[in-house]
């Protein structure tokens, strides 16, 4: 029996009955993925999402920083397996006809590169995508980092990914926005902040073979008797930019590209662990890419592989954590 608020009785299944309310399911924590810079070792990304999504393993947030912004934008906007298709193409000869080398802010104009990008992704907007995306850009003024959570998509990659000397900064917003992994090159905060519960982050800079302490070092001491000579480390990133002559390790004054480019992979890898010491993901892949030079584009095929076998080492780890997380939320 029901009381009708008057203090009389009616029955029970009258019309102002009130009906018992069913427990609300459980909802399942949001995965945030957070894609890392790294130049062509930003190929491995298509192969980690892949095989995140062949395990039923679905981002609902994804953010990204230089390549890692131009392979997540693409994932939220449905067109991955377009720029696999792109990657996979690539030769050494076509990697040279994307580029339009000219003299000013950048070695690079990027206008063919930015063609294929719109004619791929149209006028698709950040905001209306499928997934919830954003990408990391720097303020080349004050040096902060900008968050670019709506607005053109293929603006949003450009100006994630224009780096410093290669790539003209892009304006945006009465700013001029340069790569973002100068500040930040692997988005794990942003992440959270798009409303993330588990966050998974690839990093191309994480491979342990690059890992090692300080060096002390004595200017009188030879270094062919103080230490082994090391194995030679393939260089071919840097054919683009020697008309594909190889530059030997040991040569004493390397270019001014590969002086340029190696300066900023060093100072995204220290970056790349203060920024995750400070703010970690639940779980992170990290690639053995150590090989695999910053513009070996071509080798597109081998950076899947690798994308591929370390999310799927990572697996055990992000299943335990989205079941623990899970039982949180």
């Amino acid at each position: 029996m029901t009381w009708d608020g008057s203090g009389g009785e009616r029955g029970r299944f009258g019309a102002d009955a009130v009906e018992p309310v069913a427990a609300p399911a459980p909802r399942s924590p949001r995965i945030g993925l957070a894609l890392g810079g790294g130049s062509a070792r930003g190929w491995s990304h298509i192969g980690a999402i892949e095989v995140l999504e062949e395990s039923g393993i679905h981002p609902g947030v994804v953010t990204g920083c230089s390549i890692g912004a131009v392979v997540g934008g693409c994932y939220a906007a449905g067109q991955l397996g377009l720029l696999k298709t792109f990657a996979l193409s690539l030769t050494k000869r076509r990697v040279v006809g994307l580029l339009d080398l000219r003299l000013g802010s950048g070695l690079i104009a990027g206008a063919r590169l930015r063609q294929r990008l719109e004619r791929d992704l149209a006028d698709r907007r950040v905001e209306h995508l499928a997934v919830r995306f954003a990408s990391v850009a720097t303020d080349l003024g004050s040096g902060e980092e900008v968050w670019l959570t709506r607005g053109n998509l293929v603006e949003a990659l450009r100006a994630s990914y224009a780096l410093p000397g290669v790539f003209p900064p892009v304006r945006l917003g009465g700013r001029l926005l340069m790569d973002g992994t100068l500040v930040n090159p692997v988005p794990v905060g942003l992440a959270r902040a798009l409303g993330a519960d588990v966050v998974i982050c690839i990093n191309l800079n994480g491979d342990p073979r690059e890992a090692g302490g300080p060096v002390v070092l004595d200017p009188d001491e030879r270094a062919d008797e103080a230490r082994p000579a090391p194995a030679p480390r393939r260089r071919r990133s840097w054919a683009l930019f020697r008309r594909g002559r190889r530059v030997p390790p040991e040569t004493p004054s390397p270019g001014m590209a590969r002086v340029m480019l190696d300066a900023f992979n060093i100072t995204q890898d220290k970056i790349s662990r203060a920024r995750l010491a400070g703010d970690p993901p639940d779980v992170t892949i990290s690639p053995r890419l150590a090989e695999m030079g910053l513009f070996e584009f071509h080798r597109a095929a081998e950076g899947i592989e690798l994308g591929r076998q370390a999310a799927r080492a990572a697996l055990p780890a992000i299943r335990a954590t989205l079941a623990s997380a899970a039982a949180r939320v």
